[in-house]
This record gives structure tokens, C-alpha cells and sequence, in this order.
């Protein structure tokens, strides 16, 4: 009896280290994720969306930001044990082997491989494979980009073409700009993010913007929120969305100018919670942006 409780605890423990290599417990990462997704998957069905595919998309998020994350790690576990907020992570702390973490990326990715079976699209396989490679690239973008956060970026927001082509099998244009837009918020709010490590990043010689951007940091990104927003209006005004989706907007802007007032001063704790907060920012944009289509529809029956 006693063995069976040694190994539930130790299977428990080793559970528990997977759930923290994989940020199941900081799903803050998970929802900047999901939520240029979700814009995607909107603004493709026009505010139609197949509930599959809804369904389907939500869970590859979690997937496959559990992958990045595992992989990101396993590219850093030389440099994590010298920065003071990634010291503890599983693989820095050597608690997690580098072979686990292959295996554990291996099962996340596959996993997520078959979940788009059920949509029958080549096009939307060639986009899983394309999102795998940016996946698994990004970490390394670090050593050589002077703002990886543009990868970042497009890492991030590849569910906006995939949702595109899993509901209308092409990728238009609107779809690059709202990538494009995402590209302009991720930056803005890895810096914020980066600007918590930036006396670290320094010293080991990681790039990140908040380096890069020096002094103009902050100027840097408030630009690219204008940009975003400026260029997710582009897309909405393109198809004729109204009231309530520029509302969503304009309460993102404030959401916006709010992080002005915890980032001007370069505290890395408030740095830190303006980089956190973009998860409402992300979904006010998404509210508006489902109000509008809801309340349209109900108008047109």
C-alpha cells in the first residue's frame, strides 16, 4: 500500500512539473493566443462560425502554446538559470530532463496534428506545418532578431490565417493584415515583458526590443498599439462592422493608454502587470467585435 502511495505521489510530482514546463498554470500566454484566433475565426464566418472549428482551434491553442513553451525552454535551459524570473522553471532547475521535454513536445505537437484531421484540408495542413516551424524557431530568434517579438508576432498569430482557411479553404487579405496587426500588438506587449528582464537580458546577451528600443521603449510601444488597432479598424471597416465593434475598439485604447501610466516609469513589476493585463485588451477587441455580428444578425433575423 505504501509503494502504490510512493509512486501516486511521485507520478503526482512529476505531473506537476509537466503542468509548469508547459505554463498550465500561467494561462496568460494561452489567451494572448486564443484571442487573435478568435478575431479570425469571427471576422472569416462573419460572425458565423462552425462550432467544430471553434472547438477544434481552442484546444490546438492550448496545445500548441503548451508546445512552444516546452520547446522554448528546452532552447533556453542554458540561460534560464541566470535570469532571476525563469531560474525555478523545471528545466533550468534541472527537475525536468531535456528527453522529457522532447517527449512531452512530441505528444503535444502530435496531438494537436490530429485534431485538424476531422477539417479534411491541405491547405490547412500545410499552415499546422508552417505554425510548427515558427513554433520551434522562435526561441532561437533571440540569439540573432534585434526584436524577435515581430516573430513572436507571427507565431502568435498564425491561427488567423489557419482560421481563415479552415472556413473559407483561402487565406484573403484581410487575414495578413490582421496578422500584421498582431505582429504590431505582440511587440508591444513582449516588451512590456521584456522590459521586466531587461538588466538580466543584458548581461547574457539575449536580444529582445526592450534593448533594442532603448530610451524610445515606451514610445515604441504605444506606436505599436496605434498600429494594431488602426489596422484591426481597417479590417472591420471593410466589412461594413459598426457601432459596437468600434466601441470594443476605443475601450481597447483606453486599456492601452492605462499601460502608458504603468510603463512609463520602467518599473518591472508594473511593466509586468501592464504585459498581463493584454489579455482583456485582446478581449475587448473580440467582444466588439462578436457584438456587432450578434446584434446585426438579430437586426437582419
Amino acid at each position: 500500500m505504501s509503494a502504490m502511495r510512493m509512486t501516486r505521489e511521485l507520478l503526482r510530482e512529476r505531473i506537476g512539473l509537466y503542468e509548469r514546463l508547459m505554463r498550465l498554470d500561467k494561462p496568460i500566454g494561452i489567451l494572448l493566443l486564443l484571442w487573435p484566433t478568435l478575431w479570425g475565426l469571427w471576422l472569416s464566418a462573419l460572425g458565423r462560425p462552425d462550432w467544430l472549428v471553434v472547438w477544434i482551434f481552442v484546444l490546438g491553442t492550448v496545445l500548441m502554446r503548451s508546445a512552444g513553451c516546452v520547446i522554448n525552454d528546452l532552447a533556453d535551459r542554458d540561460f534560464d538559470p541566470h535570469v532571476s524570473r525563469t531560474r525555478d522553471r523545471p528545466l533550468a532547475a534541472g527537475k525536468v530532463s531535456a528527453r522529457e521535454a522532447l517527449m512531452l513536445f512530441a505528444v503535444l505537437v502530435a496531438s494537436a496534428f490530429l485534431l485538424v484531421l476531422p477539417l479534411r484540408s491541405w491547405l490547412l495542413a500545410a499552415l499546422c506545418a508552417a505554425a510548427l516551424f515558427l513554433a520551434v524557431s522562435y526561441p532561437f530568434t533571440k540569439r540573432f532578431l534585434a526584436i524577435p517579438q515581430a516573430y513572436l508576432g507571427v507565431a502568435f498569430g498564425f491561427g488567423i490565417p489557419m482560421a481563415y482557411a479552415a472556413q473559407l479553404g483561402r487565406v484573403p487579405a484581410d487575414a495578413g493584415w490582421l496578422l500584421l496587426a498582431n505582429v504590431f500588438w505582440a511587440i508591444a506587449y513582449d516588451t512590456e515583458y521584456a522590459m521586466v528582464d531587461r538588466s538580466d537580458d543584458l548581461r547574457i546577451g539575449i536580444r529582445t526590443s526592450a534593448i533594442t528600443f532603448g530610451s524610445a521603449d515606451v514610445a515604441a510601444v504605444m506606436l505599436c498599439y496605434a498600429l494594431t488597432l488602426v489596422l484591426i479598424g481597417f479590417v472591420g471597416h471593410g466589412l461594413g462592422l459598426g457601432a459596437y465593434f468600434y466601441g470594443g475598439l476605443m475601450i481597447a485604447a483606453g486599456m492601452a493608454g492605462y499601460h502608458y501610466t504603468l510603463i512609463r516609469d520602467r518599473d518591472p513589476q508594473r511593466c509586468f502587470q501592464a504585459f498581463r493585463h493584454n489579455n482583456w485588451l485582446g478581449a475587448c477587441i473580440f467582444a466588439g467585435i462578436a457584438a456587432d455580428f450578434l446584434v446585426t444578425r438579430g437586426i437582419n433575423g
